[in-house]
This record gives C-alpha cells, sequence and structure tokens, in this order.
C-alpha cells in the first residue's frame, strides 16, 4: 500500500516571482499536469547537464509551421541534443518559412473559399501555396543538383538535412543542426514535400540512392557507444516512436520527459505514456521520466525559458 506523500502546498507568486521559482511551486502544489510539468523541467536540467548521456530531442512537423519554430531552432543552437528526430513535414516547414512567410488565419476559417485563393491551412495557420510546393521544389532541386554535380550519389536522411540546413539561414533549426553537428534523421521522409523531390530527382538520375540503412548506422554508432541516453520527445506518431526504438538497443533510455495531447484509451503509440514503454525496454525501470498532456505551442515557452533559466545557473 503506497503511504501518503507530503502536504499540498498553495502556490505563492508575487510580482517577483521568477519562472523558475514558479516550477518549484508547482511540483509542491499536487496538482495535475502541473507536478508533470515541474518532473519534467527537472528531468531536462539533469538531461541535458550530463556529459555522459547521448541526448535526443523528437518533435512534430506541424509545430514548425508556428513560432515554436524559435525555440526548436534555439534548443538546437544551444548545444542541448545530439541528435533530432524529425517528420519530413519540418523540414518542408523549415525551408518554406526560411525563403517565404505563413500568414495568421483561425480555425473556423472557411475551406472552401481558401481553397479557391490557393491557401493550404493548418490549423490556425494559413500556407500560401506559393509559400509552400513551389519553394521547396525550386530549392530540392537545385540542391540536390548540387550535391549531384559534386560527384554525390547517394544520401542519407541525415546528408540530406545538412545539405539543407547549409543552404538556410540563423532563422532555421537545420542550419543550426548543421553548423553542430547535430544528427537529424528522418524515418518517414518520403511523406512529405523533400521526400517527393528527392523521388523526382532521382526520376532524372537513376543512379541517384537515398540510403535509409546509412541512417541506421549512424544511430547504431551513437547508441552502442552510449554511456547514458534520453530523450525530450515532443509530440507523438514516427519521431517518438524512432526515438524509443532506438534506445531499446543499449536496454532503454534513462531519461524521458513526453508531451503530448492524445490519450492512452484508444492503445496509439501517440497516447502511451513513457512508462509504457518500460514493459518494451525502450525506457530502463529506473528511469527519470514523465508525460505531460499538453498543447506544445502553448507550454514549450515556458518550459524554454525555465530551462534556460537553469542551466545558466
Amino acid at each position: 500500500m503506497l503511504e501518503p506523500g507530503r502536504p499540498v502546498k498553495d502556490i505563492e507568486i508575487d510580482a517577483n516571482t521568477s519562472i523558475e521559482k514558479i516550477f518549484e511551486e508547482l511540483s509542491k502544489s499536487g496538482g495535475f499536469e502541473s507536478v508533470n510539468l515541474s518532473t519534467g523541467l527537472e528531468i531536462l536540467t539533469e538531461m541535458i547537464s550530463d556529459d555522459e548521456c547521448l541526448r535526443f530531442v523528437s518533435f512534430v512537423a506541424a509545430i514548425v509551421s508556428t513560432g515554436t519554430r524559435g525555440i526548436i531552432k534555439d534548443m538546437i543552437k544551444n548545444k542541448w541534443f545530439d541528435v533530432a528526430m524529425v517528420t519530413c513535414g519540418s523540414l518542408d516547414h523549415d525551408i518554406a518559412r526560411h525563403f517565404s512567410h505563413y500568414k495568421e488565419g483561425s480555425f473556423t476559417m472557411d475551406d472552401r473559399e481558401l481553397a479557391e485563393q490557393d491557401i493550404h491551412r493548418l490549423g490556425n495557420v494559413l500556407v500560401p501555396m506559393e509559400s509552400y510546393g513551389p519553394i521547396i521544389e525550386e530549392k530540392m532541386q537545385a540542391f540536390l543538383e548540387e550535391e549531384y554535380q559534386n560527384g554525390v550519389k547517394e544520401m542519407t536522411t541525415a546528408d540530406i538535412c545538412k545539405m539543407i540546413g547549409k543552404h538556410l539561414g540563423e532563422d532555421s533549426y537545420l542550419y543550426w543542426a548543421y553548423k553542430n553537428d547535430v544528427k537529424v534523421i528522418v524515418p518517414g521522409i518520403m511523406d512529405g514535400g523533400v521526400g517527393s523531390q528527392i523521388w523526382m530527382f532521382s526520376q532524372k538520375h537513376s543512379d541517384f540512392k537515398l540510403n535509409m540503412i546509412g541512417d541506421a548506422e549512424i544511430l547504431s554508432g551513437l547508441i552502442f557507444k552510449a554511456k547514458k541516453s534520453g530523450a525530450f520527445m515532443i509530440g507523438g506518431g514516427i519521431s517518438k516512436h524512432h526515438t524509443l526504438w532506438w534506445n531499446q538497443y543499449r536496454d532503454g533510455m534513462d531519461y524521458a520527459f513526453y508531451i503530448t495531447t492524445a490519450q492512452e484509451f484508444d492503445g496509439s503509440l501517440s497516447g502511451a505514456l513513457v512508462k509504457e514503454a518500460i514493459s518494451w525496454g525502450k525506457v530502463t525501470q529506473d528511469a527519470k521520466q514523465a508525460t505531460l498532456h499538453a498543447e506544445i505551442t502553448t507550454i514549450l515557452p515556458f518550459i524554454y525559458a525555465a530551462l534556460v533559466s537553469r542551466l545558466q545557473k
């Protein structure tokens, strides 16, 4: 039988309370998801500060279409992570937003009217057609042709991401991954604009190959040498699962913090709490782990601000 814990403490905040202090208050509040939020900050602080830890970040594409892209970029710029596990759409949005602009919209807009205006809607973000498909096609064909003319006939997804980052600027997360030698792996690269452009390029250059096995070699080389490993998993799907999957080969992660809006009642991977991965050997039994149910674009800025404050100290 579990013993009762310490007394629940009321949160106390005044005009001088720092964001770091607020997180400390949450840890003693007994508040439902707020405790997971505070625990997550502790896990990330320890993981990022642990020099023996191979650190992963995984995230979904949709947030890169929003201003949250700036936080993703800064986390990679800060060298907090060694590997980024992402979806193809995050490459698409990083390219498109570097060379063009998305617009603010709303969830209630008429999609038929938007279609007639050649505007795609992603939640409450509007993606003008000319800011997306044509730009990705133009840039990817040029980038790939440059590599091909330099004698490159085979690339991993990590190579693709490095190539793209080399051609972007300081607003781009792929640029900072390239600058800081952060490996960006895209296990589902064919599911998006960049993947389609690689396929189209291969139609004109039949000797050009996309080497997915090479990504596995990169990951295995890192995983098998890691004394510890951990991950900040921002959203579910393939990017989350590929991170968990590879960490089972070293008997699981030592640190794991996951943010999701999905629920576990349907048995989905996105809804699965981190602790479920313990049964698969993807997270160690003694891992420091937590799952937070929250909407990423709302909560990530506060986590980032608290982390910056913590890590500077």
